[in-house]
């Protein structure tokens, strides 16, 4: 079957493009955290016609469990490491394990939640749903928390090298500074092509391998990345050695080069607003990942639910900025808005399996550790319909290969074996059936819409000024 992918490959790739007459000049992506599209939208199962949200799961004693309402800055957190992910596909959800700090009291059948919208903190994520896209197949590409999924996201892999079949699995063992300025005990596991963590020894999270940020700076493609601070588990080209130059600056382990110059380098390393502002400056980059603080984030236990209203003010400000010198940002902009893992919370669609090799059949990428559960999954962009909604499958590498498509600059991988290691190749695969492309599935409109603004309750001024804005957004 995998060698039938690949025989397809070139005629594959021929009927799939971005728009001819308008590809997009800026793509930003932005990445929330830790929720499920059941968990964040079963208050509303049937928001809009076509969506996949249950509001009941079942646990592990073939019970059924009606969801009930959590509190988006809930006091608790679930496991969701690749340990947790196993024990919730294999035995239940409610098996996970969670983290109650002092002075939390942990309510019944805590996984399965979803969040109270009573007083519309999330309403602004309802709200792009219906005015633009909703994916119900989005899946997380990763079995596992933060770290190596925002690897996944940059660079298509976890994998430490191009030359290994390993995944980095879990996050540091060391959580206050990582990648390659983290302390030498900040060591993380990694997993082979049988699921295995256990024998195979930790290694130091400097990795060494290209990313998407590569192509774009050979073909002079501006990019950012917004990150809470440096040596966060979220700022993952801190984790990329020729990215990230680790170099010791009064006394400190710091990542150098000039991708961390202030003002012009392309790692905004302590404040995420600033995507704000450069939209409002006219200079947003071409390509821009954006990952909030902890505040904005909607990590459990940590967040002050200020993340929709957080979301919400990037979509209005590329949508309300008139002209930038001509330019009309909203006409050639698209947004993409997922998030890294599912924390944990029940959803009742299972992800399918590669692991071929547990199966006694030949090995293929990602045995052993993809793909995840569901994650939601907006876009938007003037070419995308309202209510919108897609079945086709998308994982971390569905976006990556779209912003290779859109800007014409191949794949990750240099170009011989070495790109079935990567995300983006794979999701061009038709494997699993259904398998979707986000170029012709969410851009479909021949002429540019009106903008819809989205409402929120905070000014944008609120997160410009925001002085949480170093913090970083989680330790899972």
């Amino acid at each position: 079957m995998r060698t039938a992918c690949l025989l397809g490959m070139s005629m594959l790739l021929g009927t799939v493009s971005v728009r001819a007459a308008t590809p997009f000049k800026h793509i930003i992506i932005v990445f929330q955290e830790n929720r499920t599209p059941d968990n964040m939208f079963a208050s509303n199962p049937t928001f809009e016609p076509g969506v996949d949200i249950q509001n009941y799961g079942i646990n592990s004693q073939g019970q059924t469990v009606q969801f009930t309402p959590v509190a988006l800055n809930g006091c608790y957190d679930i496991g969701h490491s690749h340990t947790n992910f196993e024990t919730m596909l294999n035995v239940g959800a409610d098996k996970e394990g969670t983290d109650v700090p002092q002075g939390c009291t942990l309510p019944p059948n805590p996984e399965f939640k979803y969040i109270d919208n009573s007083t519309g903190v999330i309403q602004p994520y309802f709200d792009i749903a219906t005015n633009y896209g909703f994916a119900n197949r989005m899946f997380q590409t990763n079995q596992g928390p933060s770290f190596p999924a925002h690897q996944f996201i940059f660079g298509g892999t976890s994998a430490p090298s191009t030359d290994t079949p390993l995944f980095a699995a879990e996050n540091p063992s060391v959580l206050k500074r990582a990648g390659c300025i983290g302390p030498p005990r900040a060591l993380v596991t990694l997993i082979d092509g049988s699921g295995n963590e256990k024998d195979n020894p930790r290694i130091y999270p400097c990795f060494e391998h290209p990313t998407l940020s590569d192509l774009l700076d050979t073909a002079q493609i501006g990019w950012r990345y917004y990150a809470p601070t440096p040596g966060s588990i979220w700022t993952a080209p801190d984790a990329i050695q020729h990215i990230c130059q680790p170099a010791k600056i009064n006394g400190k382990l710091t990542c150098n080069g000039p991708d961390w110059t202030p003002n012009t380098g392309s790692v905004v390393p302590n404040d995420p607003a600033e995507i704000l502002k450069d939209i409002t400056n006219c200079s947003l980059r071409s390509v821009s990942w954006v990952i909030p603080t902890a505040a904005e984030s909607d990590h459990a236990r940590i967040n002050q639910a200020k993340g929709p209203d957080w979301v919400a003010h990037i979509v209005d400000a590329v949508g309300t900025q008139p002209s930038c010198a001509g330019e009309v940002y909203w006409k050639d902009t698209a947004i993409l808005i997922s998030w890294d893992d599912w924390g944990g919370w029940y959803d009742h669609v299972k992800p399918f399996a590669v692991n071929l090799k547990q199966q006694g059949q030949p090995g293929a990428w990602g045995d052993g550790y993809t793909y995840g559960f569901r994650v939601p999954l907006l876009v938007v962009s003037a070419f995308t319909p309202p209510g919108l909604v897609t079945n086709n499958i998308y994982d971390f590498g569905s976006i990556l290969y779209f912003i290779e498509q859109n800007f014409s600059l191949g794949f990750i991988g240099p170009g011989n074996d070495t790109y079935t290691q990567y995300a983006d190749y794979q999701s061009t695969l038709p494997t699993p059936p259904g398998r979707g492309f986000l170029a012709t599935d969410f851009f479909t409109l021949d002429a540019p819409r009106k903008f819809t603004k989205i409402k929120t309750t905070r000014s944008a001024k609120d997160f410009i000024n925001a002085p949480e804005s170093s913090t970083p957004p989680d330790d899972d």
